[in-house]
């Protein structure tokens, strides 16, 4: 069908169903191609962030609950957001953007320094950094800022019902029903397009919880993300531009629930002995949250007039901090082939469309959930028979620079195939 009369009934173009900072970004990147103008966009999220940002020198007081689980942005990621125009969003407020220059890795059978630990560093990439730490709450008040200002309509209640027809897709809210030509689920490991639509998944779940938190370490952390195997799951610490270190500590249920509900001296020993005292002391300066880690991968991605995005399509292990890089590299992805869906005269809802969005990203996302599930089995739990094998292998990449260039320019985004939003800034 053709991108005229029929689309022209519904009242909006796209309706993205979760304003997370993938689904946000995605509405910011679709008023911001110019290919797609003029565009109608609708953004369905129940669960806004703070809309005030934090002052430079107040960072350490600023409490938004969303910011406690933190992102570390490829470079892949940051062109991106800059092609979306949110990427000046954030660098105008310093204390919720924390670039880093290294990353250190090693499993609990070695110290932290040494022959058996991994480290990418910025200089030998020739690159000024090899990421962004930034907090969920503020990648997503940057996106939604610049999807109001470029005319996007928010509207902050959930979905209720979605149905879909031959011309349209049909969304009830609290503020009345509304017509779309694309539905887009952003909405999560609990996605209600994703059941809408018919779409099934397959899932496992990992029998562990990730806790996070805000630390303040008793030594500077070197702009440094420092991560350690500990035999029973991973510990990270993602450097924040406050000094602080924001906590990302995957462990088995049952461990995970003691430490939530231990006081705090008692959490402050755990953490301090289980990152290796590397930083030396870490004290808890924030609450603690945790979430269930689970992969999940949806079987199609796309039918007529919807597709996923983000974790509404897949989920994988956070241990390498990937998946809202690959969720926003979803966001890019669909904005390219929607574009030469309107290019062709296409309705931006049409099933040949959006299969190619499919096949581009299910394969790069499938690849990226088997290898994190794979370091997730034998590097974090040494599982034999591979175990020792991975941890020698990590030893080995850590002394060969060729290979650690491989891995590091992998982890930045410039690798694979990527859409033309996140090749260049």
């Amino acid at each position: 069908m053709s991108s005229g009369a029929r689309e022209s009934n519904c009242e909006f173009d796209v309706a993205i169903v979760g304003g997370g900072p993938v689904g946000a970004a995605l509405g910011a990147l679709l008023l911001q191609a110019s290919t797609l103008a003029p565009l109608r966009v609708a953004l369905f999220e129940r669960e806004l962030p703070q809309r005030a940002w934090p002052a430079a020198d107040a960072a350490t007081d600023f409490t938004d609950p969303l910011d406690l689980r933190a992102f570390a942005l490829s470079r892949a990621s940051e062109n991106i957001l800059r092609h979306a125009g949110v990427w000046p969003q954030l660098t105008a407020h310093e204390a919720v953007l924390s670039p880093y220059e290294r990353m250190h890795v090693w499993p609990a059978a070695n110290p932290p320094r040494g022959a058996g630990s991994l480290t990418f560093d910025a200089a030998e990439l020739a690159e000024p950094n090899l990421g962004h730490i930034v907090g969920n709450g503020a990648l997503q008040r940057a996106a939604l800022q610049v999807f109001e200002e470029r005319g996007g309509v928010l509207l902050g209640e959930p979905l209720q019902h979605l149905e879909f027809a031959a011309e349209s897709a049909q969304l009830t809210s609290a503020s009345g029903t509304f017509s779309a030509a694309l539905v887009v689920g952003a909405d999560g490991a609990r996605s209600q397009v994703r059941e809408a639509a018919g779409l099934a998944q397959v899932a496992q779940a990992y029998g562990q919880l990730a806790i996070v938190a805000n630390l303040a370490p008793e030594r500077a952390h070197e702009s440094t993300a420092w991560q350690r195997f500990l035999g029973h799951g991973t510990l990270a610490l993602l450097p924040l531009a406050s000094g602080l270190v924001s906590l990302v500590w995957s462990l088995p249920e049952e461990r995970a629930r003691a430490l939530l509900e231990a006081p705090t001296n008692e959490f402050e020993r755990e953490v301090t002995s289980a990152s290796d005292a590397v930083l030396g002391s870490l004290s808890l300066v924030s609450e603690r949250r945790s979430f269930a880690l689970r992969r999940i991968t949806a079987r199609e991605y796309v039918r007529e007039r919807c597709a996923l995005i983000g974790d509404a399509a897949h989920i994988i292990h956070p241990l390498a901090g990937q998946g809202v890089n690959l969720g926003l590299q979803d966001a890019a992805t669909l904005v390219e082939v929607l574009e030469e869906a309107r290019g062709a005269r296409e309705s931006l809802g049409a099933l040949g469309s959006l299969r190619r969005y499919q096949r581009w990203r299910r394969s790069e996302n499938e690849l990226m959930s088997f290898a994190m599930d794979g370091i997730n089995r034998w590097l974090a739990f040494g599982a034999e028979p591979f175990g020792p094998l991975a941890e020698r292998a990590l030893g080995y990449v850590g002394q060969n620079e060729l290979l650690r260039t491989l891995f590091a320019n992998r982890a930045l985004g410039l690798a694979g195939s990527m859409p033309r939003y996140a090749r260049s800034r």
